[in-house]
């Protein structure tokens, strides 16, 4: 190989190594809107974010509640909190709401923080309500059910309780709250009934 030949080979191993991280953004904005779920209806909220990473992993869900008012609040309302945390955004993926509707928070495929120590894996559900002295609404269980069974299948692990948790589960806290807690056995049988029938 003569001198101008290395040097331009050179170049373009430069510039594609320039290109590189070009390309790696593209794909994780990629993966960052790739969270259609077949068989649920995810209402669309396009939150704009701080930085996010892809989850390089997922095998679990862990189911959450709001805690600290039972009013029927939305995924851009939790999102503005969590800003003003100073955090990049809604920790949470979805939002269900007390009618059943299903929002969309954080990407699907991004790491959340919504569990501590356990964001790198998991998809982060909140099921809106105080459910330490509420119960939820039964549109609620019915879209959880759905959304569990829907990530499930997606991620390729079926919903048991080996892969759907309470927030409690990991960490010291009340969440989801006694009264979702307790129903958690029930709502994973049915994910799993419902995913069971795909």
């Amino acid at each position: 190989m003569n001198r101008r030949d290395f040097l331009r080979k050179t170049a373009y191993m430069g510039a594609g190594l320039a290109i590189l991280p070009l390309l790696q953004a593209g794909r994780a904005e990629a993966a960052w809107q790739s969270g259609g779920l077949a068989g649920v209806s995810v209402r669309e909220t396009h939150l704009a974010f701080g930085p996010l990473e892809n989850r390089a992993r997922t095998d679990a869900i862990v189911v959450h509640h709001i805690g600290d008012t039972n009013a029927d609040v939305s995924a851009e309302t939790v999102h503005a909190w969590h800003k003003a945390n100073g955090w990049s955004g809604i920790g949470y993926h979805f939002v269900i709401r007390k009618d059943g509707t299903i929002e969309r928070g954080r990407p699907m495929d991004t790491i959340g923080a919504h569990c501590y120590g356990e964001n790198a894996h998991t998809v982060g559900v909140n099921i809106v309500g105080n459910f330490e002295t509420a119960w939820p609404e039964d549109a609620q269980l019915d879209a959880a059910a759905r959304l569990i069974s829907a990530i499930s299948a997606n991620y390729g692990f079926a919903p048991q309780k080996n892969t759907v948790f309470g927030h409690r589960d990991f960490n010291a806290t009340a969440c989801p709250g006694r009264n979702l807690y307790g129903l958690l056995p029930d709502l994973i049988k049915q994910a799993r009934a419902i995913y069971m029938g795909r």
